[in-house]
């Protein structure tokens, strides 16, 4: 059964700031640049505890870890961040423009503390691998700052939807705290602190099972740091924001893969070793293949391939046979036409990744890249079906968008 509890989050304070100089998108999707600009933004941007700057003269006692935990423990002590005075659930939406022009939605979930899992509870639920280093790094941090900044993404399947119904009641009320962010994104948060009304929302959540789709690295390390230390109130718990996976506001986006360094790259030979298990046919432009994408694939895999050598954009086609076509890609094209390992693919080496087609194509037509894969979104009853089912589908296979902002609420173990 699916545990969720209310807590006493850590807010910012109206002495911090506006939110949008302070908050930060997750810490895995912050670049140099983005770093470098939430550094500018305020001396109390979240950016300091939840992805510090290394210095070179960091040392066992003083370093991006030791540092990000006198932050914390400062700005509480000067009225920067304040705990609210009772234990609530935090109804949490998002406003967003999707990024292919296909107009508005809104995210609709709250945020609570979940009891972290093993897997073969048969609670919560993973649908990629994780890898050593970020865990190594998250672990680090939560060892020196004992709190949780960001949430852990869960999914969690509702079709009557009678959890969103309770958040909608709150969101009627003028919200605790919003901003927009650098994505044009609204993020709006309310609190929901009556008993009985978090007792029917905790009763609600007992029956579900738990999907998580952002986080996976983040929920690991608080599971394995509760087995290391047991006997620190809280540390059972970890900051999620749960949301409805039948949620018209759940959006997913495709992840296109680039190709680049390859040596002796021979485009019109790729295609050709590609035609003999794909069905090949030459579109004229992105708006011709997403006039494809908008019917029905059926159990065709469809993958696109843009290369700088060749005119326009090509469709490959196929029988899926059971499988997703991430998994075709990087089985028979990335791995058995062009020879790219699976160690290659961790590793990134030669692969990148990049959301929207049009920065792909862009990436190819510059001379970036000299391949590029566009893919359709997984929709999430197939992430839900393989992931229920023990499955794992490869890194990268998801986007889910908008990210959850980090600082909107704050957990500090045991508090």
């Amino acid at each position: 059964m699916a545990q969720v509890f209310p807590f006493r989050a850590y807010r910012y304070s109206a002495k911090a700031g506006p939110l949008e100089t302070l908050l930060t998108q997750p810490y895995d999707k912050i670049t140099p640049a983005m770093q470098a600009r939430y550094l500018a933004l305020s001396p109390y941007n979240l950016v300091r505890i939840e992805l510090g700057q290394r210095l070179p003269g960091d040392s066992a006692s003083d370093n991006v870890y030791t540092r990000a935990a006198a932050c914390l423990k400062e700005w509480i002590a000067a009225g920067i961040l304040v705990q609210d005075a009772s234990p609530a659930i935090y109804p949490y939406f998002q406003e967003f423009e999707l990024p292919e022009g296909e107009g508005r939605a809104v995210r609709k979930g709250f945020i609570g503390l979940g009891a972290v899992e093993d897997y073969t509870g048969g609670v919560v639920y993973r649908h990629e691998r994780t890898l050593a280093a970020p865990k190594q790094d998250r672990m680090e941090l939560l060892h020196h700052t004992r709190a949780h900044t960001g949430q852990i993404f869960m999914l969690y399947p509702d079709p009557q939807a009678r959890v969103e119904a309770l958040l909608e009641e709150t969101a009627t009320q003028p919200p605790l705290a919003e901003l927009r962010d650098e994505y044009g994104v609204w993020h709006r948060l309310w609190r929901i602190e009556q008993p009985e009304d978090i007792a029917r929302i905790q009763e609600l959540m007992r029956d579900k099972k738990l999907l998580i789709a952002d986080g996976h690295h983040r929920y690991e390390t608080a599971l394995a740091f509760y087995r290391a230390h047991p006997e620190l109130p809280g540390a059972d718990r970890v900051m999620m924001t749960f949301v409805n996976l039948h949620s018209p506001g759940l959006k997913i986006l495709a992840t296109h893969r680039l190709v680049s360094g390859l040596e002796g790259f021979d485009p019109a030979g790729f295609l050709e070793k590609a035609g003999r298990n794909f069905r090949v046919r030459r579109l004229s432009s992105l708006e011709a293949l997403r006039k494809i994408w908008s019917e029905p694939a059926g159990q065709l895999a469809r993958i696109a391939v843009r290369a700088a050598a060749l005119d326009g954009i090509y469709l490959l086609e196929r029988d899926r046979g059971g499988r997703l076509p991430l998994e075709i890609l990087h089985q028979e094209l990335i791995q058995g036409v062009l020879g790219i390992s699976e160690e290659a693919v961790r590793e990134q080496r030669h692969l990148q990744y990049v959301r929207g087609a049009e920065p792909a194509l862009l990436a190819v037509e510059q001379g970036e890249a000299q391949l590029a894969f566009l893919l359709e979104p997984v929709p999430i009853e197939e992430v839900a079906a393989i992931a229920f089912s023990g499955g794992l589908m490869p890194q990268k296979s998801t986007d889910f968008y908008p990210k959850l902002l980090s600082g909107i609420t704050i957990y500090r173990l045991g508090e």
